[in-house]
C-alpha cells in the first residue's frame, strides 16, 4: 500500500469501500517502485503521445522509477509496442511491455499440454504469445485445436473468423478471451474494442469466455511476474479495467482524465471503480497528492469545499480544477457507501469545466 498523508478507506465486509481520494506527502513516483501504465487513453491516443506524457515520463524514469506498460490491446507484440513508444520518445524495450495476449497465453499453457494446437481469433500479438508458451497457433476449427482464444483483430479482421470461432467451441472446445473491453479510444473517437467481437461469438454460442486481461487477475499475475514490482502503482483511464484491475489486485491507482473516463462517471463510481488518486495527466506520476479533508458536513480540498443539498452536489469556494473534483469524489463517495452516487453532480462539474 502506499506511503500516503492518509487512507480514505472504511471497512465494508472483508474489503475496505474507498470514501474520497488519498493524499501522499510524496511524489508518486517516489512512493512506488513501478508505474504499471495503460497505453491507449494514457500514453497515447491513436497512435500520438498525449500531452505531456512524453516529458513526464522521463522524468519519473531518471528518477529511478520503473516504467511498465500493461495493455489489453492484444493486436500487436510487445516488440511492436516498444518500438513505437520509442518512436514517440518513451525509450522501451520489449520486456517492459505486457499484454493481455501474454496473459491469455499463460492461462491456455496451464490448461493444456504443451504443443498444442490453440485457433487463433485475432493478431499477430496472440500468435507471438502463444508460441512464448509452446502452443502452436492455427487458423481453421478443422485444425484440430483444443483451444480457441480470442483478442483484439484490428478494423480489418474479416467477419468469418468469428464463424471459425463458433464452430470449434460448438465442438466443445474450450474459449479464452484476451479482455472483454468493449471500447477502445483512438484518433478519431471511440471505437470497437475486443469486448464486442467477444460478445458476436458468445450470443451466436452460447457460451462463455474465460478472460485473462484487465480487470481480472490473470493479467495482474502476470503483469508482477514480468516486473518483479514490490510496490506498483496502476495509472489509468478505464475504471472498469485499470481501477478495477488495480482493486482485485490489491494496488493502489491513478486516474489520469486524458481518455475515456469523465467527470460525472468518477463520482458516480463504484468501490471497485474508486483510484486512490485522481489526476489530470501523466504529470500526476511526479506530484504528491493534496489531502481531502473532512469540513463540517462537507469535504475541503485546496480552496474548494464540497456537501451534499438534498439531491445534488454543491461546490463553493475557489482554486485548481482537480482539487474540486476531489472533494466532490469525498462527497459523492461517502455518499454512496458501498454503490453507485446518485445526487446530481451536473452543476457542480459544470463550474469546474468538467
Amino acid at each position: 500500500m502506499s506511503q500516503t498523508a492518509s487512507r480514505a478507506t472504511e471497512r465494508s465486509g472483508s474489503r475496505s469501500v474507498r470514501t474520497r481520494p488519498d493524499g501522499s506527502e510524496r511524489a508518486l513516483n517516489e512512493a512506488y517502485d513501478t508505474a504499471l501504465l495503460d497505453l491507449d487513453g494514457v500514453v497515447y491516443a491513436g497512435g500520438l503521445a498525449i500531452t505531456h506524457a512524453v516529458e513526464s515520463l522521463a522524468t519519473a524514469r531518471a528518477a529511478g522509477m520503473h516504467l511498465a506498460y500493461v495493455t489489453n490491446n492484444a493486436l500487436r507484440t510487445p516488440d511492436t509496442v516498444a518500438e513505437h513508444l520509442t518512436e514517440l520518445g518513451i525509450p522501451t524495450g520489449a520486456g517492459d511491455v505486457i499484454t493481455s495476449a501474454q496473459a491469455a497465453a499463460r492461462l491456455i499453457s496451464e490448461q493444456v499440454p504443451a504443443g498444442s494446437r490453440v485457433l487463433v481469433i485475432g493478431g499477430e500479438g496472440l500468435r507471438v504469445a502463444l508460441r512464448e508458451r509452446g502452443l502452436v497457433p492455427v487458423e481453421s476449427a478443422d485444425d484440430e485445436p483444443v483451444a480457441v482464444v480470442q483478442g483484439f483483430g484490428g478494423p480489418e479482421l474479416p467477419w468469418g473468423r468469428f464463424a471459425e470461432a463458433c464452430y470449434a467451441i460448438a465442438r466443445g472446445v474450450p474459449w479464452f478471451a484476451s479482455n472483454t473491453d468493449l471500447t477502445i479510444p483512438s484518433g478519431r473517437g471511440i471505437a470497437p474494442g475486443n469486448g464486442a467481437a467477444v460478445e458476436v461469438v458468445r450470443i451466436a454460442t452460447g457460451a462463455e469466455p474465460q478472460v485473462a486481461g484487465k480487470p481480472l487477475p490473470p493479467m495482474h499475475r502476470e503483469t508482477i511476474l514480468r516486473t518483479g514490482a514490490k510496490r506498483p502503482l496502476v495509472v489509468g483511464d478505464r475504471l472498469d479495467t485499470d481501477i478495477e484491475g488495480a482493486f482485485n489486485g490489491e494496488v493502489d491507482s491513478l486516474l489520469v482524465l486524458t481518455g475515456v473516463t469523465d467527470g460525472a462517471q468518477l463520482l458516480a463510481a463504484v468501490p471497485e471503480h474508486r483510484p486512490t488518486y485522481v489526476d489530470a495527466d501523466l504529470r500526476g506520476l511526479l506530484t504528491g497528492q493534496p489531502e481531502v479533508v473532512a469540513d463540517g458536513a462537507g469535504f475541503r480540498c485546496g480552496g474548494w469545499t464540497a456537501r451534499a443539498e438534498d439531491v445534488s452536489l454543491e461546490l463553493s469556494g475557489d482554486g485548481d480544477v482537480l482539487d474540486g473534483l476531489r472533494a466532490l469524489c469525498a462527497v459523492a463517495w461517502t455518499d454512496a457507501g458501498d454503490g453507485a452516487c446518485a445526487l446530481d453532480g451536473g452543476k457542480a462539474l459544470a463550474r469546474l469545466g468538467l
